[in-house]
């Protein structure tokens, strides 16, 4: 199974918001992403999952449920 590699500008333009958001989440250790070298990484199925349970943890949800 192909896992698509992403950069920074790939993910911010995935998840649309500003690279600078993503280098913010890097630093705080908020997104699942690896350095190679001096560059940022990130697995595009990582990515999914990760917001996937960003949204099934917020509070709308949690409404939802009830």
């Amino acid at each position: 199974m192909h896992d698509e590699i992403m950069t920074v500008a790939e993910v911010a333009e995935y998840l649309k918001m500003k690279p600078q958001t993503i280098y913010k989440w890097l630093q705080e250790g908020t997104i699942p992403a690896a350095k190679l070298g001096k560059e940022w990484r990130f697995k595009k199925s990582v990515i999914d999952e990760w917001i996937d349970r960003k949204i099934a943890e917020s509070p709308a949800m949690e409404k939802q449920a009830e």
